[in-house]
């Protein structure tokens, strides 16, 4: 449609789609996100907006245009249908069984579209016991293992942070739409990419897995340190920074004590093997601590880098975003966004050497792209005004309802 470029529908909501389409729209496809009339539901999600404009919509949303089309509405309907005809790929992350019921599934659109790749991400799959539950992120989190190798005795399980569960879905995702169009490319069939949260956090949680399938025994939850390497901990400096430091190897481990003038360690017979060093990794992180609370965390780094001790400082956002290595590579992009203003983005982390990421456009706002997308479907202004009076599109303002 634009340009001879590759088409996504992307049909996804709040942040495992989304994430998937704009990898997609960074890397040049001409991405179409249809939104219900209410929108997608990010736009309302949390507490934090610019302008009325919500985080998760200015995150994750750039390089695509916005059209709202009522699914539920016959004339909507055909209109998605017509959308599908001149498209390459369409992605959803509905509850299974929803698009069936709006009559969008990839058996229907493969009907009218036989070489489309349709890619359906949900939280348990499409088949098996749980298809029917919902989820989110956490949820995943939580029965996908993660949870349960995350944390120390003293807090219990806990969460990652970030949404892990979302994005190594959406990774896996755009690795499966990304070989299906090398299919389609070679063969010229299209088919069906199914992705489960659930089988995509649970594949995540590689090389953790063998340790269970050796030795039967869950693992424990151990905090910063590691499970089997000591030692492999986070240690408090002088200025109340923190250090995540690894001595992986009998090598690295000499080295280290060697570095911070520990030599007494390594004669330690409490500290001679890595073996040791685990059973009595508590002993020996309190001496470390000791020893980092003698400088500030930028001496440690910088001293203990240069000596090739794998070692790091923990950043607070702050700190991560005005980090020399970070900019180096401009990870960080100013977008000016028509409501919300000035904008912040990630990059999409891939570099090539002939080609390049690319920021054309902003987040679009809700249907802002209606009108424009419908000329270019060839419908004509009396068309689109009668499909609006109908309801089965509805087009944006510059002032976001939301």
């Amino acid at each position: 449609m634009e340009n001879n470029k590759l088409t996504l529908l992307d049909l996804s909501q709040i942040i495992s789609g989304p994430v998937c389409s704009m990898i997609l729209a960074d890397l040049g496809l001409n991405v179409i996100k249809i939104e219900p009339p209410i929108g997608d539901a990010a736009r309302i999600m949390g507490d934090t907006f610019l302008n009325g404009q919500s985080d998760y919509i200015l995150s994750l949303n750039r390089n695509k245009r916005s059209i709202v089309i009522d699914l539920k509405n016959p004339s909507g309907r055909e209109l998605f249908y017509g959308l599908a005809r001149k498209s390459d790929i369409i992605l959803e992350n509905f509850r299974p069984g929803t698009v069936k019921s709006l009559g969008i599934d990839y058996e229907t659109v493969a009907n009218i579209k036989p070489d489309i790749i349709y890619c359906s991400i949900s939280g348990f799959g499409q088949s098996g016991p749980y298809k029917d539950r919902p989820a989110m992120d956490t949820i995943i989190q939580a029965m996908g293992g993660i949870m349960g190798i995350t944390g120390d005795p003293r807090t219990g399980p806990q969460k990652v942070g970030s949404p892990i569960a979302d994005f190594i879905t959406s990774l896996i995702a755009t690795i499966g739409i990304l070989w299906a169009v090398h299919i389609k490319t070679k063969t010229g069939l299209g088919q069906k990419v199914e992705i489960s949260m659930l089988n995509s956090i649970l594949f995540s949680i590689i090389p953790r897995e063998a340790y269970f399938f050796m030795t039967g025994k869950n693992l424990p939850l151990t905090g910063n340190r590691h499970y089997q390497i000591a030692p492999s901990n986070t240690y408090r400096t002088r200025d109340g920074g923190f250090l995540m430091l690894i001595a992986h190897t009998q090598k690295h481990w000499e080295n280290l004590c060697k570095c911070i003038k520990r030599t007494d360690l390594l004669d330690d017979a409490r500290f001679k093997t890595n073996s040791d060093r685990l059973k009595n990794c508590h002993e020996l992180d309190g001496l470390l601590n000791e020893t980092f609370s003698e400088k500030n965390q930028t001496e440690w780094v910088e001293f203990l880098s240069s000596k090739g001790v794998m070692v790091a400082p923990i950043y607070t956002f702050e700190q991560l975003f005005q980090d020399p290595q970070v900019l180096h590579y401009k990870m960080i992009h100013d977008l000016i966004h028509p409501v919300a203003g000035k904008i912040r983005v990630l990059k999409t982390p891939i570099e090539f050497s002939k080609t390049g990421v690319e920021f054309r456009t902003p987040p679009p706002l809700l249907g802002e792209h209606t009108r424009e997308i419908l000329l270019e479907l060839g419908y004509g202004e009396e068309e689109i005004d009668l499909l609006l009076k109908k309801g089965a599109v509805s087009q944006g303002k510059r002032a976001n309802a939301f």
